[in-house]
């Protein structure tokens, strides 16, 4: 009789862990949205430490705040529409690691991931007019 017993307990404590599995599974998967944090401690130049926070966030109106409003932007050397390139590009393109800081912290070199591109190593180099305002931008894949 005490088999017996043992028995439907086990059964009774297996067919509970299979409830409960089966319960676990039917539960949603809670997604952890991707802040794109990336520590900018190392940025020394403030005007860029706006930019590059912007861009990791994907924040349209930070981005376009800090630059003149005829700002020229160059991509591996061709002139490219400041405006249009960055409405597409925000919030899609971001820096994984600053690798290299020069010029003043004017010129980044670092990973960088595209949605649209992949993953490579990209330079952004800023000049920033006297009135604080990022009038220039060049960008482009790097090789370091």
């Amino acid at each position: 009789m005490k088999a017996i017993n043992h028995y439907l307990v086990y059964a009774s404590l297996i067919s509970l862990s299979l409830s409960a599995q089966a319960q676990t599974t039917k539960t949603p998967v809670k997604t952890i949205k991707n802040t794109n944090a990336m520590n900018t401690d190392q940025l020394t130049n403030p005007i860029v430490k706006k930019a590059i926070d912007a861009l990791q966030t994907g924040d349209k109106n930070a981005w376009f705040a800090l630059f003149t409003a005829d700002a020229e932007l160059f991509d591996d050397g061709h002139k490219m529409n400041f405006k249009s390139f960055f409405d597409k590009a925000l919030g899609h393109e971001r820096f994984t690691a600053i690798d290299k800081i020069e010029n003043n912290g004017l010129d980044l070199y670092g990973r960088f991931h595209s949605d649209q591109w992949g993953d490579f190593k990209t330079y952004f180099r800023f000049i920033i007019n006297p009135g604080g305002k990022i009038s220039r931008l060049d960008i482009g894949q790097a090789s370091y």
